[in-house]
């Protein structure tokens, strides 16, 4: 992982991508946003990310369909899912597809920043 840790942001509300945007940034940290799982593929191709921050329910390809492609070319990076509409079935998907965490919506913005920090560390440890 590079000094500064660099986050990929996928969700297709604008407003979330731009909280998140806003607030990991001023915490001095890389940060790209996509709007659905195929602008993220996109992504994660051109730049070194260390975490992907993801929305569960995207139109074209949503966050378990990017998780589970991710899981083939980018084994390593963790990937942390965020949804407005949790299930038992969509946190079991989330789970087979080695999900770091899984967090729902409204979530506590400092929380969050906790959860990503700690499996960015985990990585930095392995």
């Amino acid at each position: 992982m590079s000094e500064q840790p660099s986050i990929l942001i996928v969700d297709d509300e604008l407003l979330i991508r731009d909280l998140l945007y806003d607030f990991f940034s001023s915490h001095g940290w890389d940060i790209a946003t996509a709007e659905n799982g195929s602008k993220a593929l996109g992504i994660l191709k051109d730049k070194d990310i260390d975490l992907v921050l993801t929305d569960l329910k995207m139109p074209e390809m949503d966050g378990m369909d990017l998780t589970r492609q991710m899981r083939d070319d980018y084994p390593d990076i963790p990937v942390v899912i965020m949804t407005g509409f949790p299930s038992v079935d969509s946190a079991v998907a989330a789970l087979r597809s080695r999900v770091a965490d899984y967090v729902t919506k409204p979530f506590n913005i400092n929380e969050l920043y906790k959860i990503v920090q700690s499996h960015l560390t985990e990585t930095e440890e392995k």
